[in-house]
């Protein structure tokens, strides 16, 4: 270790995570040792405990700083790092930070240690400092194992079983880290990818500090919703859409994982939301060679046709029938009986259907595949444009953004001529979404008059077909569950009625 009062040398950490779907540490431990990849390798193991600075008003975290003391070994006989971290992609499981780390003599925030760190533009006056206060805490055991490939490159494998503290919280810790010593970030992936053909894991774009925060602020389990990110009319096409896509892979694999410990219908809505808007800025950008490279996904059809079913019934469940339950009841109590058993039925047919995503989460194809996508896109294009790709070389991002969305929103016109059948109906709202999804993706490069008014046409006409497919999904649900006949029929009177 440095001696204390040297200055801190900066490094970049590059660290690819994934979260894990159990807190067995055995388990988990001996499935990594038995893996190829580690089974010749030590294993060594230390106990962590780390506290996080910042101010009651959050001013690190707003700029993506974390600042923390950390405990290795046990308390009778520790020894203290305190760590400045800068930067990250929260929108990513790959992430790159300006790392300062130092020794320190105990567990008292060090304002000497932050001397020569760019803390010094952040805070000159030692204002800021004199604010800190701890926020919360993450405690866990690390086993770590060093993977030297032939090629030269040395990748630190580190899973971490423990908890979040903070004010009065608990969450649980149970996570891998594949941090990059040597070589390329590909590296990361490539031995993520060995992992994850035998143990399912998740990318996770969101890091202990950033859970710690949210943990704070007891919205840890909430939905994720969209974020599109900031783009501006100068930035390139090839790196406007890494991050479109970026965003909308991040918001998928968020909800996924809160999946695993969370019963709320909304976090399967958003989690649908976010895959339907993957797919649609997939389309936005669909004449790339690069967009046309991605991964097979195929294998992700078991999660996306459970969670399709999931969100059928929980919609039934909690939205469309309830709003029609007094107009069939009334005070009938035989009716009320009916109504009561089919509410039973579908309680019971909820939680199957939960069981069933969370059974195809658990398999390592699941966490594969997206691990696969996450390479892609962290991959990024090879080039700034490809000869098929020459007429968008031309076009400004905000000329080519008006031009995509423009062209939607034709196809979305047409299709409303046309409505008289159910697949050309569910067409028209399919278009609805990519309209939506795209205006929202692609914002700052549009006409702001023009566009908001194309997304409340597009989320009118999706509302008033939703609904009508909403009772249509019910009375189906319904059915299958046996529900009384007078109960059916009603339904089906009620669907001719919405027609």
């Amino acid at each position: 270790m440095k001696s204390f009062g040297t200055s801190p040398k900066r490094t970049v950490e590059v660290e690819l995570k994934l979260a894990l779907h159990t807190t067995d540490s055995n388990r988990l431990e001996q499935s990594l040792a038995r893996l190829p990849l580690l089974a010749r390798r030590k294993a060594s193991r230390q106990a962590l405990h780390n506290t996080y600075f910042d101010t009651p008003q959050e001013d690190l975290n707003r700029q993506r700083i974390a600042l923390r003391v950390r405990r290795v070994g046990s308390a009778e006989c520790p020894q203290w790092l305190q760590t400045l971290k800068i930067g990250g992609n929260s929108q990513s499981a790959l992430s790159r930070r300006g790392e300062w780390e130092e020794s320190i003599p105990d567990a008292t925030l060090s304002q000497t240690m932050l001397e020569g760190t760019p803390w010094n533009e952040l805070d000159p006056a030692g204002t800021l400092f004199t604010k800190l206060q701890p926020c919360f805490i993450t405690a866990f055991q690390r086993t770590r194992w060093t993977v030297r490939r032939r090629d030269g490159s040395t990748v630190e494998v580190a899973l971490d079983i423990g908890h979040i503290l903070a004010d009065g919280h608990n969450a649980p810790i149970c996570e891998l880290e594949l941090e990059l010593l040597q070589g390329d970030a590909s590296t990361l992936f490539s031995v993520a990818a060995e992992i994850s053909r035998t143990l399912a894991v998740l990318p996770l774009g969101i890091s202990k500090a950033e859970r710690g925060y949210a943990l704070a602020r007891n919205t840890l389990l909430q939905p994720q919703n969209a974020r599109p990110p900031v783009l501006h009319p100068r930035t390139k096409m090839p790196l406007a859409a890494v991050q479109v896509l970026r965003e909308m892979l991040d918001q998928f694999c968020a909800n996924l994982a809160t999946l695993t410990q969370s019963d709320d219908p909304e976090v399967v809505h958003q989690t649908r939301v976010a895959w339907r808007r993957f797919r649609s800025g997939l389309s936005l950008f669909k004449k790339s060679e690069w967009v046309k490279s991605i991964p097979d996904w195929q294998l992700l059809r078991p999660l996306l046709l459970g969670l399709s079913a999931l969100r059928d019934l929980d919609v039934a469940h909690l939205e469309t029938l309830p709003m029609l339950a007094h107009a069939y009841t009334g005070d009938d109590p035989n009716r009320q009986a009916h109504w009561h058993a089919m509410q039973e039925a579908l309680t019971q047919a909820v939680d199957q259907q939960r069981r069933v995503v969370r059974t195809a989460l658990s398999s390592p194809v699941t966490g594969a595949t997206l691990l696969a996508l996450t390479a892609w896109l962290e991959g990024g294009p090879s080039a700034p444009f490809t000869k098929t790709e020459s007429h968008e070389r031309k076009a400004t991002p905000r000329r080519w953004a008006h031009k995509r969305i423009a062209h939607l929103r034709e196809q979305f016109k047409a299709s409303q001529r046309n409505t008289s059948d159910p697949a050309a109906e569910h067409r028209t709202r399919i278009l609805a979404k990519r309209l939506r999804y795209g205006i929202e993706a692609l914002a700052p490069l549009l006409p702001k008059r023009r566009s908001h008014h194309w997304y409340q046409q597009a989320l009118q006409v999706q509302s008033d077909i939703g609904t009508k497919r909403d009772v249509q999904r019910a009375l189906e649900i319904a059915v299958r569950l046996k529900a009384h006949d007078g109960l059916l029929e009603f339904l089906r009177g009620f669907l001719v009625n919405t027609a």
